[in-house]
């Protein structure tokens, strides 16, 4: 079947679900939004390490996300309804260059990526005062659980999220989720931990668990500064307490001087060896078109750092490979931004960063791990004519180690949003 008849089989099988408002009441409409996100991928992962068992992986996809958002229906008690279609096509993949986390393997031939995968997701939502509570499918990013948006299609999780903002200055959340559908998958399968790298996990009899519970909140104390507390929780395997402070300090007109503290303590939940502490702080001058930051991030413990795997985390030296979040790991960074609006294009932007990590504990008898990454994006928004918001992004990294791969990466990504009401 050509792609195009593909892609309009896919979106056409959507229309029942947005076809759900229909029949509700005006009020169940008047606030409701719909679009069609469009995100054209192309990866290219080349490995440099002499053992590495494929010269590199290379992949290009296209991405499309219909979205539906209902407002809510009268009364003290709102009922809405969220729906997302989410689907992704192979343009281009071969055996030997599968991997990189583009495009869903095919079960019964691993090495080769299927021709295309998707999710139909659906959370259905009630609102009282300014609480909200959402059931089914979420797509979380706060500090205990940011989901993963990298790649051609989001990662999700199944489960009840309640927000609220009835104090004022004040965002409180709880959670309970059960099952993850990863970027690169179309099945909601249970959490796991990362531990991949140096992270010196050990785990009992328990590898997966079907419950994580976040709790928290963020609490804005004045317009330059806020603070926030989260607990999150993957059952039998660890617990984890994060503190976040941010503080801008205005320098004057077009002058700023941002501060970003961060403090992890994680520790096991009956099943794992998990015990460690992560102290991140990142600090960034902007002046005008310009903004410079140094950041220094450090941890200790029996083992790294804990987060549930294939989601960011909430480390303030995660970056495009790395997150530099080992056993004992030392990293700092340095990095400039740079907005071309100044040379009269706005629109364009530039992105340049440099990261080094050592200290990392790789046992006994092996010197300690050390790892640097450099990382560049430069990015353009059309700013008007028919192709008005179209965003374009080249993502360039460089990373070297004595314990993990040696990669060359380029990403290049075409963004779109189609407002359909």
């Amino acid at each position: 079947m050509p792609i195009n008849a593909k892609v309009s089989v896919h979106l056409l099988c959507l229309a029942p679900v947005l076809g759900l408002a229909t029949g509700a009441q005006a009020a169940f409409l008047d606030d409701s939004k719909g679009s069609l996100d469009l995100r054209n991928f192309y990866m290219n992962r080349d490995f440099r390490q002499g053992n590495a068992t494929q010269a590199k992986a290379e992949e290009w996809g296209q991405g499309f996300q219909l979205r539906f958002e209902s407002g809510f229906t009268p009364g003290a008690l709102g009922f809405g309804l969220d729906a997302t279609g989410l689907l992704g096509l192979k343009l281009d993949s071969s055996p030997d260059r599968v991997g990189t986390g583009l495009l869903k393997s095919d079960k019964e031939a691993p090495r080769r990526a299927q021709d295309e995968y998707g999710e139909l997701a659906v959370t259905a939502k009630v609102r009282l005062a300014k609480s909200t509570l959402k059931v089914g499918t979420l797509q979380p990013i706060l500090p205990p659980l940011m989901r993963n948006d990298s790649r051609l299609l989001p990662q999700t999780y199944r489960g009840a999220w309640l927000t609220s903002n009835d104090v004022d200055n004040l965002t409180l959340d709880v959670a309970k989720l059960d099952r993850v559908n990863q970027r690169d998958s179309s099945d909601n399968e249970e959490l796991t931990v990362y531990n991949a790298g140096k992270r010196n996990i050990v785990l009992g009899r328990a590898t997966t668990s079907d419950d994580f519970l976040f709790a928290g909140g963020k609490y804005q104390w004045s317009p330059e500064l806020s603070g926030s507390y989260y607990y999150g929780a993957l059952d039998g395997i660890y617990q984890q307490h994060l503190v976040n402070l941010v503080h801008l300090l205005p320098l004057g007109p077009g002058q700023s001087f941002k501060s970003d503290i961060r403090f992890a303590r994680s520790v096991d939940d009956g099943g794992s060896n998990v015990d460690n502490d992560a102290i991140g702080a990142l600090f960034t001058y902007r002046t005008g078109a310009h903004a410079f930051s140094a950041g220094y991030q450090y941890l200790a413990g029996d083992t790294g750092f804990a987060f549930v795997n294939g989601a960011d985390n909430a480390l303030l030296n995660q970056v495009q490979i790395n997150d530099f979040g080992n056993k004992d790991e030392q990293s700092w960074q340095i990095r400039y931004d740079y907005d071309f609006v100044a040379w009269g294009i706005p629109g364009l932007t530039l992105m340049t960063r440099y990261l080094s990590g050592d200290n990392v504990d790789r046992g006994p008898g092996l010197d300690d791990g050390k790892t640097w990454e450099r990382n560049t994006d430069l990015g353009y928004v059309i700013q008007s004519g028919p192709l008005k918001n179209l965003a374009i992004k080249w993502r360039n990294a460089t990373t070297r180690s004595n314990f993990l791969g040696d990669l060359d990466e380029n990403r290049l990504f075409f963004t779109y949003t189609l407002p359909l009401w």
